[in-house]
This record gives structure tokens, C-alpha cells and sequence, in this order.
């Protein structure tokens, strides 16, 4: 029949094949915590031996220190074995009894998981001990003086610039495209556009702003019209009626083709034009009615939804984000893109300033002070659960043995100071009874 050792012996094996410097580790505390036992062990059969030759002298006539060896002896004796009862009822029932209280760590590993989870949460996992210890470490000097070296910051950028091509390559276009039109397109067509967008062209008309495109526009168009004079020729002559003298009709096309020429030459010149005056009028009209009137504000509405709902402005955002994407990735790859080089002479700028600034060291250092502090308070309790969840996953004797393999060589003095003390007791004791009675 196989016993735990035995069933746990091969996932032991596993493990060390896995990490042969741990396993190292383990056989250097197993010969170690060996050599304590037989050493403690080695106290006891030696006060044994004292006692039982002590006895012998002194029942044979020996003199008066016989006694006080014998008694020394058995005192040392009755102290190794209660500290060697103790120091094995923590890990295994002594000789095998089914005594109460002992094999505590195997008979209660979880309570005793739990307890240590909890320790380690109040004293180690709390705000004041991360605040102290982040404090101590000045975070914002150190992070100046890495980021000030030129290498250093170029490393940081390459390190940054892999996560950014990392994620690139493995986010899908059709994902992205999914969340930018549910985020961003659907977003601005559930939202009212008319009160906005009214309150921007209202201040773009105050302010004269669209002043400028209406030049380029009359300037095109004046511009248009010298370099196709026989093509509005040939328009406004192919409109005539079919009676009337093909002369005629060319004289009323360059009578209409010099009006609108001269029309468009004066609007373009006049910056106080009637046909500029009533342009501002109306788009300031309009921008009133985007902001009070429903029924302009509910066609504003509308065309905006109709157009951020058609395929053009589908293609569009996947246009727009494969576009961004080749280029980011092409610029991260590249170590000498303008954006790494940009990005390493910020950081080495950023690193400069930290070690000349004291100000903002210490801004840097209360906010890592308030991201450590927000995560141990956020995340306390996940994180001591891992002490819990992993010592409840041990097999009880497996946990016995771990802890017995780091703590027991430590404990075996328990059962030497045991021994040396119990001598001296019971020396002591002898003598005030030879003494006083």
C-alpha cells in the first residue's frame, strides 16, 4: 500500500527535475535539519548514559556528586523528550499515537493557511507599510536617473515600441472597426447635433472665420470662369430657343457671360458685398434655428445619423484605422522613425528634469505612493487569498515536509536548549532539597 510520501514522491521529483536549483536548495536543508536531529538526539542518549552511570556510583557508595549528576541527568532527560513531544507534534503524531493536539499542520493546514493570509494582509498588505517602504525608495529619483541616460531611454522607447507592434499585430481590423463605430460613430448619432453644431457656426460667423472660404470659393469660380469662357458660351447658347438667329444667341451668351464674370469679380473683390452680408445673415439665421427650432434641429439630427449610418463612413473608419495601423507599426519598427526618436529624446528630456526638479520627484513620488496604495487597498484581500488557496492545494503531509524542511532545523534547538536547560533545572532543584531539607 502506498503511503502519502510515496504518492507524493513522484510530483516531488517532477518538481525538482523542473528546478534543479531549488532541489539543491532542499537536499542542502534536509541534510542540514538531519544532522540537527541527530544532534539533539545525541543529547538525549548522552544524558541517558550520565544518568544511568551517575545512578550506578551513587548507589554503589559513590560520593555526595553523584547525586547531583544523576539528578542533573534525568531533569536534562525529562526536557529533551517533552521538547522533542513538541517540536514533532507540530508536524506527525509522536510514535504514532493518536494523541489530541499534535499533527497540527497536517490536521490544520487550512486554518492554519487562513491565519497566515490573514497575518500577512494586516501587517504586510497595508496602505502605511506600502507607503513607507515606496516613500523610502524615491522612485522619482531613481526613474530620473535610469531615464537621463540616453541608452536607457532608448531602451525603455524599444521596450514600449514591441508592446505597441504587439498589439497592433494581434488586435483584428474587424474588431477594432466594431469598437470604434459602437464607441465613437454610434455615440455622436445618438447624441443632439443641432444645439452644438449651432453654438460653433454661431461663433464662427461673429468671429469671421468662414470668411476665408468664401474667398476661395469666389476666387475659384472666378478663376473657373476666365478659363472656360466656351463652355459657358456653348451652355447658355445650347438653352436658346430653336427660332430664334444662331447671332442672337451668341450675343445674349456673352452678354450673360460677362454678367456673372463681373457678378463674381465684384463679390470677390468686396469683402462688404450684398451676397456676403446675405450669406452672413443666413448662417447666423441658421445657427439660431440649430440651437431653438425642433424642426431644424430634428433634420440636423437626422442627416447625421443617415451619414454616420452609411457604408461610406463604414469604409471610411476602416480605412482610416488600417491606415493608422500600418503607419504606427511601420514607425515602432523603425528605429530610427522620427516617432522613436521623438519618444527616446522625451523620456531622456523627462529623466533630466526628474533629477533636477524636486518638485516634480515628489509629484511622481505621491503618485506611485497613491497607485501602490490604491492597489494593496484594492487588491489586499486577492492577493492574501493566494496564501490560503496555495496551502489548502498542498497535500498535508507534502506541507508538513516543506515546512519541516525550512523550519526544523531551527526547531531541533528547541529540544537542545531543552536539554541543557532541564540539566541545570534539575541540578538546581537537587540542590535547594539537599540544602533545605
Amino acid at each position: 500500500m502506498l503511503t502519502r510520501d510515496d504518492a507524493a514522491g513522484p510530483a516531488r521529483a517532477a518538481t525538482q527535475a523542473a528546478n534543479p536549483a531549488a532541489a539543491l536548495g532542499e537536499q542542502e536543508r534536509i541534510r542540514a535539519l538531519r544532522r540537527m536531529k541527530v544532534f539533539a538526539a545525541g543529547l538525549l542518549v548522552f544524558a541517558a548514559v550520565v544518568y544511568v552511570a551517575a545512578r550506578h556510583w551513587e548507589t554503589s557508595g559513590g560520593p555526595t556528586v553523584a547525586g547531583y549528576v544523576a539528578a542533573a541527568a534525568e531533569a536534562g532527560m525529562v526536557g529533551a523528550l517533552a521538547d522533542w513531544f513538541a517540536v514533532t507534534a507540530l508536524f506527525r503524531r509522536p510514535l504514532g499515537l493518536p494523541i489530541p493536539h499534535t499533527a497540527i499542520i497536517p490536521t490544520r493546514k487550512a486554518a492554519l493557511g487562513r491565519s497566515l493570509e490573514q497575518f500577512v494582509a494586516a501587517n504586510f498588505l497595508s496602505e502605511p507599510v506600502v507607503r513607507t517602504k515606496i516613500a523610502s525608495v524615491g522612485v522619482g529619483e531613481r526613474i530620473g536617473g535610469w531615464l537621463a541616460d540616453r541608452p536607457n531611454a532608448e531602451r525603455a522607447t524599444g521596450e514600449l515600441s514591441a508592446v505597441v507592434k504587439g498589439s497592433l499585430t494581434v488586435l483584428r481590423d474587424e474588431d477594432v472597426q466594431d469598437v470604434i463605430e459602437s464607441i465613437v460613430v454610434r455615440r455622436l448619432a445618438d447624441q443632439p447635433v443641432g444645439p452644438p453644431a449651432g453654438r460653433v457656426l454661431e461663433q464662427v460667423v461673429t468671429d469671421g472665420t468662414h470668411h476665408p472660404a468664401v474667398d476661395l470659393v469666389m476666387d475659384s469660380a472666378y478663376r473657373w470662369l476666365l478659363g472656360h469662357r466656351e463652355l459657358v458660351l456653348r451652355v447658355v447658347s445650347e438653352q436658346a430657343p430653336g427660332w430664334s438667329p444662331r447671332f442672337v444667341d451668341r450675343r445674349v451668351a456673352f452678354k450673360v457671360y460677362n454678367e456673372v464674370t463681373r457678378f463674381v469679380s465684384e463679390v470677390n473683390d468686396d469683402p462688404q458685398h450684398q451676397v456676403r452680408l446675405a450669406l452672413d445673415n443666413y448662417l447666423g439665421r441658421f445657427a439660431a434655428d440649430l440651437c431653438s427650432d425642433p424642426e431644424t434641429m430634428a433634420r440636423a439630427d437626422a442627416w447625421v445619423r443617415r451619414a454616420l449610418g452609411s457604408a461610406a463612413v463604414r469604409r471610411a473608419v476602416a480605412a482610416l484605422w488600417d491606415s493608422v495601423r500600418r503607419v504606427l507599426i511601420e514607425a515602432v519598427d523603425d528605429p530610427a522613425s522620427e516617432l522613436r526618436v521623438r519618444i527616446a529624446d522625451g523620456l531622456a528630456a523627462l529623466g533630466v528634469r526628474l533629477r533636477s526638479d524636486a518638485d516634480l520627484r515628489n509629484k511622481v513620488d505621491r503618485w506611485a505612493e497613491d497607485a501602490g496604495a490604491h492597489l494593496v487597498y484594492t487588491y489586499r484581500d486577492e492577493v492574501a487569498t493566494v496564501i490560503s488557496d496555495t496551502v489548502n492545494r498542498w497535500d498535508a503531509a507534502e506541507a508538513s515536509r516543506k515546512i519541516e524542511i525550512h523550519v526544523g532545523r531551527d526547531l531541533q534547538f528547541i529540544r537542545i536548549n531543552g536539554t541543557v536547560v532541564g540539566a541545570l533545572a534539575g541540578l538546581v532543584i537537587h540542590a535547594v532539597t539537599v540544602l533545605v531539607l
